[in-house]
């Protein structure tokens, strides 16, 4: 670390990786920190919002990771609940507990969750990974059966030996029948080409040790245990059984580490863009930032950079320092956008197991497999935790679209969309339109990096992002990798990692994957200054 009296971070985003990031430096360093965010809301996509006392969370976000490091931080400022503690109803809570700092505490905190996705098929309920039940045999029928058995068989016979695409890397691990019936209509609405077109990386980003053959072991062993530890440490992402939720949503505990940010004498600033970026020197970084409200401009100065920003904004803020090169790979790295209905029904049409007076089914959230609409995901926010409804007698669901700003779906009018979501519910038997009492309609943009367009050529940005000491791009949108939150910290934390141990080669937090065994540093390391 420079041997300065004073040093400052500039921190561009107020998600999970920037807020690691800014309470790392504060809480094992003397850097000071300003954190500068676009919107009124904390959290990034792991931010909820609030409507009518109903809370989306935006893409589900749940609080699970093989990084002890990340599982310890998250349960310093929001504990496991106490299983014994009184759990009232949001409505009443304000009566039980007339302290406000009683009341904070007993809502800062960590329910334990059970997980459950299913995918949604012909009509029909199937497992997420795929078992091997009676019930999904029954669904599948002997002739799909017989298919899929036999193109697995083939593929651990002959696989494709140079995984070209996306499509190469799911034949490769579930074979081509399993593939065609549950990875590739689904992956193509997430991104809206096909399989083909889209390089392997994502594969190995999200489900690389998931297979055929530990799905089934996962089901023999699960059988036969009694509980599991919310660690789950030897568990594949995709298989684990139960994780860790905020009482409102993921946005509570990123709100909370905002303000302890401040307490720390770091400023989080809301509704400010940046909108460039230079570089007085190797040791100083000047930003001029928007306040959109105001529409102002001022100028901050800093010795670090920290970005979540989307790569390619990034590299547009940094001028004519930037070569024709990096900047037509950099604009040419694609997005998908999102968008969420939140929809508030008295009950849910379709059942689960035939149970004729339940309201809600168990999923947290619905692989939505069917080609006749275009519908992904469903969330059950009641699932998620019951504090995300207002009124737990009523089903609260969030329809969600992966779509491109501009295209048909983009371009609905809110009203117009909420009834063509509504509809394909409707149409698919998992509401009745009498059913519906209220809706509201986010937009994301920038919600997923793709893994297509100039992708193939990001190590060359790497490398010119890298050149610069003092700047670390991390999280989701920095990097361009289709991170989960727990990633997203963990890069932040091996960049605080690097700046006290003066480690310049940044090819340790690149390396930092979804699916990888985290090598775990000294949590307790703490800077000399």
């Amino acid at each position: 670390m420079k041997n300065e009296k004073e040093f400052t971070a500039l921190v561009i985003g107020a998600g999970p990786g920037g807020l690691t990031a800014s309470y790392e430096l504060l809480t094992r360093t003397n850097i000071k920190v300003i954190v500068f965010e676009g919107s009124n809301h904390i959290g990034g996509i792991s931010k909820t919002i609030n409507y009518k006392g109903n809370r989306i969370d935006i893409g589900g976000h749940r609080f699970f990771s093989k990084s002890e490091r990340v599982m310890e931080w998250w349960k310093m400022f929001f504990p496991i609940q106490d299983v014994s503690q009184t759990d009232p109803q949001p409505v009443i809570a304000e009566k039980q507990y007339p302290d406000q700092a009683a009341l904070k505490k007993a809502n800062n905190v960590m329910l334990i969750r059970n997980r459950l996705s299913r995918i949604f098929y012909l009509r029909r309920f199937f497992d997420y990974p795929l078992s091997l039940s009676p019930k999904t045999l029954r669904n599948l029928g002997i002739t799909r059966i017989v298919k899929i058995g036999w193109g697995y068989t083939l593929i651990r016979f002959f696989p494709i030996k140079n995984e070209k695409n996306l499509e190469d890397f799911f034949i490769n691990r579930f074979g081509k029948e399993l593939y065609t019936t549950f990875f590739k209509d689904y992956t193509e609405k997430v991104w809206g080409i096909p399989c083909d077109q889209i390089q392997s990386d994502w594969g190995a980003q999200r489900i690389k040790g998931l297979s055929v053959s530990k799905a089934i072991y996962h089901a023999i062993t699960m059988a036969f245990k009694k509980n599991s530890s919310i660690e789950q440490k030897k568990t594949e992402t995709s298989l684990i059984d139960k994780f860790m939720y905020p009482k409102y949503g993921p946005g509570q505990l990123w709100e909370e580490v905002a303000e302890i940010i401040k307490e720390k004498g770091g400023q989080v600033i809301r509704n400010h863009t940046v909108n460039k970026i230079e570089w007085i020197d190797k040791d100083h970084v000047q930003l001029t930032v928007l306040d959109v409200l105001k529409n102002e401009s001022k100028v901050y100065s800093g010795n670090y950079l920290f970005s979540t920003m989307p790569v390619k904004d990034l590299i547009n803020s940094m001028g004519n320092t930037v070569t024709d090169h990096i900047r037509r790979i950099a604009n040419g790295l694609p997005y998908r956008d999102f968008m969420t209905v939140g929809l508030l029904l008295k009950k849910l049409r379709i059942k689960n197991n035939g149970d004729s007076d339940q309201k809600l089914i168990p999923d947290n959230w619905i692989y939505i497999q069917e080609k006749d609409v275009a519908i992904g995901r469903l969330q059950i926010f009641n699932n998620w935790s019951p504090y995300m409804v207002a009124n737990p007698d009523h089903a609260w669901v969030g329809l969600e679209y992966f779509c491109n700003e501009g295209d048909d779906l983009w371009s609905m009018k809110d009203e117009q969309f909420i009834k063509f979501a509504i509809d394909e519910l409707v149409k698919i038997e998992i509401v009745y339109h009498e059913d519906v009492l209220d809706s509201t309609l986010l937009r994301v943009p920038k919600a997923y990096p793709a893994y297509f367009g100039t992708y193939n050529e990001i190590n060359d940005v790497i490398e010119f992002t890298n050149s610069y000491e003092n700047m670390f791009l991390i999280g989701r949108n920095g990097m361009h990798k289709y991170n989960n939150q727990d990633h997203s910290m963990l890069t932040a934390m091996v960049a605080v990692d690097n700046i006290i141990g003066n480690q310049t080669d940044k090819r340790n937090m690149w390396e930092i994957n979804t699916e990888m065994e985290y090598h775990e540093k000294d949590k307790k390391a703490k800077s000399s200054i």
